[in-house]
């Protein structure tokens, strides 16, 4: 029997940010998909998680996901046996990050929660699919189901996150650093860096992907995976 396979979307996203990789991934393999919207902090999430995972587990996170992951390496990094850190940063928020993302909240507790997608939707995928009605309703629908108090709680959480550098050098696990060669909001070289700081770890960048990776290439991003889940 495979180890079973952790998975933390990001922001405002559901199950359904990895629907292709599940699907791909399931067979011989128990696959959890986390809850990360009852939380106030990225500590809390990564503490809920601990409690309703098996002892030993593989760990991939996205974005929000990513930085979750990283705090779970802090907390007990002997349940992990491989880690995927896909389209995220080990770095804090910037000053100016936070400050976005101030404005977004207010925009949620404003009642204009569905504006936030207009907002952010051209810098969350690569260029070319931008005009990718099907892609953007699901972007939407994770949103909806995720709702304005999730999404307030998660975005104060990710304000707060820790500077995750310090820690990279000792992971010392098969790691897997993914991007999207087009990611707007984590950029390459920024997957880069984290990379160069963990031992074990492999870089792999997805052609025409911006931040949602998973959906706009899933087959290349499976692959990875794949590849990541069956390195000794």
């Amino acid at each position: 029997m495979a180890e079973t396979l952790v998975l933390i979307p990001g922001l405002a996203c559901t199950a359904r940010l990895f629907e292709p990789q599940i699907a791909a991934l399931s067979a011989g393999r128990t696959i959890v998909v986390v809850d990360h919207a009852r939380d106030d902090s990225i500590a809390a999430i990564a503490t809920r998680l601990l409690r309703d995972v098996p002892d030993r587990f593989a760990l991939a996170g996205l974005s929000m996901g990513g930085y979750v992951a990283m705090e779970v390496m802090r907390q007990a990094p002997e349940r992990v046996q491989r880690l995927a850190l896909l389209d995220t940063s080990a770095r804090p928020d910037t000053p100016e990050a936070s400050q976005d993302r101030k404005r977004l909240i207010a925009l949620a507790e404003a009642g204009r929660f569905e504006e936030i997608h207009a907002a952010l939707w051209p810098r969350l995928v690569h260029p070319d699919h931008r005009g990718d009605r099907l892609l953007q309703e699901i972007m939407l629908e994770m949103m909806r189901e995720t709702g304005v108090e999730a999404y307030v709680r998660q975005q104060r959480a990710i304000m707060a996150r820790p500077d995750s550098r310090p820690s990279l050098p000792g992971i010392e696990i098969p790691t897997l650093v993914l991007v999207g060669e087009g990611d707007a909001i984590t950029p390459p070289e920024i997957a880069r860096e984290m990379a160069e700081m963990i031992e074990w770890a492999s870089l792999v960048v997805i052609p025409e992907a911006g931040h949602m990776s998973t959906l706009e290439q899933p087959e290349r991003v499976t692959q990875a995976l794949q590849l990541w889940l069956n390195r000794d």
